[in-house]
């Protein structure tokens, strides 16, 4: 049982005039008799109200939805006596999704549904559960009210952003993915299987022309290649602490795992299989996915991977990627070198090396370079900027040490790390490295 607001206004007014009427001593009888009704017309408000049969609520969500992209909620509640009156909803959902105001408060006019919409913008992965919505039903009078939990719980997952993935897609149908900074590159004719012959076209390399079909159709006849197929991409994600720091609106594991789905459905779409592996805190593997679709097996076995406060063993994973990973495959290591111990990475990329290709995407901070470019007006402005450029010294130091010991290495911020990565996958493609 719920006064309503009006209710508290009528039980105010009585008090004032309470008051007035021990002060005067008159108009006692008047004062009980207003009470009297006031307390019948509440008790006939919440008599009526509890009778009713609970309404019914329908919610409309999408079982995925994608980090940090805004998504609606549709709620339709159903009265069962089609009686409608004024109502207020507030729909259980948590703090994880980010609702712009699930509350709803309408009054429903007679045999009509109660139609609503929210907006959410999930800002953490993993599972969650939107709870029964709370609904506080109102008296014919609006004296009183009954609040009652309706619907049905429901569990949602947050997943990482598939709009690069749907971007990617789109463009690479319509043969515009430079659109978004992937480059369509020259093959070197070294590492390329014969697909078919065709006749010759502006742009194709010498070495491409078949000679004897050609004088066969007396016309210009290219061989055409494609690249290698059925070749391993293995993902390395460090869930430890250095993948904690929030650049924009996302973590960098986030970015990080963002950019590893992008990459795993363009080499999936190369016929290359995909093989995922964790380290850092969280141990997981995904053993080799193959084929177009095998994307969602990716997603559903990482969409709720989390980062730690643990340190990355990066000697630890290098070995149980040599164990578990015998053909030579293109290791993708996706991390943060910034504190990283050489001597440890260089025992790492010694294990991996004897037998994978390896590409270590480091990420940068994007609010570093802007320090280190920062105007100098005081000592504090100066010891900064010293400080930042002493940390980015140290951090090129590393790249050249690695890339001196047969690593490929990414240095770039969380912004370019999609594009760049696809990028630097496609080169070692086409050149035939792996």
């Amino acid at each position: 049982m719920i006064a309503s607001r009006n209710m508290l206004i009528a039980v105010g007014v009585l008090l004032v005039a309470g008051l007035a009427v021990a002060v005067f001593q008159t108009g006692y009888a008047a004062w009980t008799a207003a009470l009297l009704v006031l307390v019948g017309l509440a008790g006939w408000d919440l008599w009526v109200v509890r009778r009713r049969p609970a309404p019914r609520l329908k919610r409309q969500v999408d079982n995925s939805l994608p980090l940090g992209v805004v998504s609606e909620i549709q709620l339709e509640v159903t009265f069962a006596d089609g009686r409608g009156g004024r109502v207020e909803l507030y729909d259980g959902v948590p703090v994880q999704l980010g609702a712009n105001d699930p509350r709803v408060d309408a009054k429903v006019q007679r045999d009509q549904l109660l139609e609503a919409t929210y907006t959410i913008e999930p800002h953490q992965r993993g599972r969650f559960e939107i709870e029964e919505a709370y609904l506080r039903q109102y008296g014919p009078l609006g004296l009183m009210a009954r609040q009652i939990r309706i619907g049905q719980p429901q569990k949602v997952r947050v997943v990482p952003n598939f709009r690069a993935v749907s971007r990617y897609a789109l463009l690479a149908v319509a043969d515009k993915t430079s659109a978004i900074g992937v480059r369509r590159l020259r093959r070197r004719g070294e590492g390329m299987e014969f697909d078919c012959l065709r006749e010759y076209r502006e742009g194709d390399q010498l070495r491409q022309i078949d000679w004897k079909a050609t004088a066969r159709h007396r016309r210009l006849i290219a061989r055409q290649y494609e690249d290698e197929r059925h070749q391993q991409v293995m993902l390395v994600f460090d869930c430890g602490r250095r993948m904690r720091a929030i650049d924009g609106e996302l973590s960098h594991f986030d970015h990080a795992l963002n950019a590893g789905l992008l990459l795993s459905y363009v080499a999936l779409q190369q016929g290359d299989s995909v093989t995922v592996s964790t380290f850092g805190g969280v141990d997981r593997w995904v053993a080799r996915q193959r084929g177009p679709r095998a994307v969602e097996a990716i997603v559903d076995r990482t969409f709720d991977l989390q980062t730690t406060t643990q340190p990355s063993d990066f000697s630890g994973v290098a070995e149980r990627v040599a164990v578990r990973q015998k053909r030579r495959a293109l290791v993708v290591l996706l991390t943060n070198l910034y504190d990283a111990e050489p001597d440890e990475l260089d025992r790492a990329l010694a294990l991996l090396n004897e037998r994978h290709l390896v590409l270590i995407a480091s990420l940068r901070e994007e609010g570093v370079q802007r320090m280190a470019d920062g105007p100098i007006r005081d000592l504090n402005d100066a010891l900064q900027v010293g400080a930042t450029h002493h940390f980015l010294n140290h951090r090129r130091k590393v790249h050249a040490r690695l890339r001196r010991a047969g690593a490929m290495v990414l240095d770039v911020t969380p912004s370019e790390l999609s594009v760049q990565l696809v990028n630097r996958y496609l080169e070692i493609k086409r050149s035939g490295e792996l």
